[in-house]
């Protein structure tokens, strides 16, 4: 098999027995285990999992363009550059320490900044997310034009659940921030994230996609809980070097 034909997302890797049946592709099963070998990685607080989770997004990012979803395909630019900050920030040792970044709490004054904000985003994007994704589909094609491509804009249809695709997509970038800085808020959100995932996919057929946020939720669970310890651990006084 051509190995360009792996990003085809019209070669079916198998098609799975859920609903009325899915056409799962090599580039969508690849993409998929990419991620959740990123958020595996992740909940163990491993810098690789910045290599599964650019991996993750550039496949989602081909898919997008070939099945014509460019707002979504702005956004894994977002996720890209996010992932690329993450494995940065994990590896260079803090300048005022000179120690690795550490898993920790938000401050109470971060954290209401921080809920307002995303507060405020949701409440903003409910009623605007389809001429936002609108934007952002017009502004990936123009921008693919210029660079000798001939694609046409896509017909874009209103979102079926403008809050709820709302609440996802502020709070995926407000968790995709908070764990490039290690704070463990990033997996609440994230579990918080795939719950109201499995609701969407489930109300509109798509079980497998259910399926797949079910197990990432296990997985954001793991990493919260992994995180709470790690960061209880961090704020224990060192002890002192005996000379």
């Amino acid at each position: 098999m051509d190995i360009t034909s792996w990003f085809d997302i019209n070669n079916t890797l198998v098609n799975i027995p859920i609903g009325s049946g899915y056409a799962l592709s090599w580039i969508e099963a690849f993409g998929t285990l990419a991620g959740l070998l990123c958020i595996w990685f992740a909940s163990q607080e491993k810098t690789i999992n910045y290599l599964f989770g650019l991996i993750n997004v550039t496949l989602f990012g081909i898919i997008f363009y070939q099945i014509q979803l460019y707002g979504l395909l702005m956004l894994q630019l977002f996720f890209f550059a996010a992932n690329v900050y993450g494995w940065y920030a994990w590896t260079r040792p803090q300048q005022a320490t000179g120690e690795l970044l550490k898993v920790r709490w938000l401050s109470n004054t971060k954290l209401v900044i921080t809920g307002l904000l995303a507060i405020a985003a949701i409440i903003w994007l409910t009623p605007n997310i389809y001429p936002v994704f609108k934007l952002l589909a017009q502004t990936a094609v123009e921008a693919i034009n210029l660079l000798g491509g001939q694609l046409s804009m896509p017909q874009i249809e209103p979102n079926a659940f403008p809050f709820w695709d709302s609440v996802v997509t502020v709070l995926s970038v407000v968790a995709q921030i908070l764990m490039t800085r290690k704070y463990v808020e990033n997996w609440l959100l994230w579990m918080l994230i795939n719950v109201v995932s499995v609701g969407i996919y489930t109300a509109q057929g798509v079980y497998a996609m259910s399926i797949q946020y079910c197990i990432l939720l296990f997985i954001a669970a793991n990493g919260a809980r992994q995180w709470m310890h790690s960061a209880k651990a961090n704020q224990q006084p060192q002890p002192e070097a005996k000379s």
